[in-house]
């Protein structure tokens, strides 16, 4: 297994921008969101798209994708974290195998500042999570906006 690093200098290219979007949606499962979000963050971590960046780790075998790890800095590190874990995933038949902790473990150690992530509570990956010691100190509340409007 070869964990690669991506970000704005060694950014994928655009057929494994798509592979990787493609992965993603289909392993978060349960947690995924739109293709469209998630080839954004690939984008906004590899300054491809208009943001601070962030960063990508993969881990692949013979070409293929078993997790992948997605963080986008925020540029908030005055009053919140300063990078935001946006997408952790790992192959359904490679789960259970450290390959997460692998992930997570490298991000950690590339990533200076605090990372912040958003996840449910019934998420498999909280164990990881705390065991890396992430902990729970805010909630998250959102109003979803039905009408378009910029600040």
């Amino acid at each position: 297994m070869i964990i690669t690093t991506y970000d704005a200098f060694t950014r994928l290219s655009t057929m494994d921008s798509m592979r990787l979007t493609d992965f993603l949606f289909e392993h978060l499962e349960d947690y995924a969101t739109s293709k469209r979000a998630i080839l954004k963050s690939i984008q906004y971590a590899t300054k491809e798209i208009s943001g601070l960046g962030g960063y990508i780790f993969t881990a692949e075998e013979d070409g293929d994708f078993m997790g992948a790890l997605i963080i986008n800095k925020t540029g908030m590190g005055d009053f919140m974290a300063e990078n935001h874990l946006v997408f952790i995933a790992v192959k359904k038949e490679f789960r259970n195998q450290g390959i997460g902790k692998k992930l997570l473990g490298t991000a950690l150690q590339y990533c200076s500042g605090n990372i912040s992530l958003h996840g449910k509570p019934d998420s498999r990956a909280l164990n990881l999570f705390k065991s890396f010691g992430f902990k729970s100190e805010y909630i998250e509340m959102r109003f979803e906006n039905l009408k378009e409007k910029t600040c």
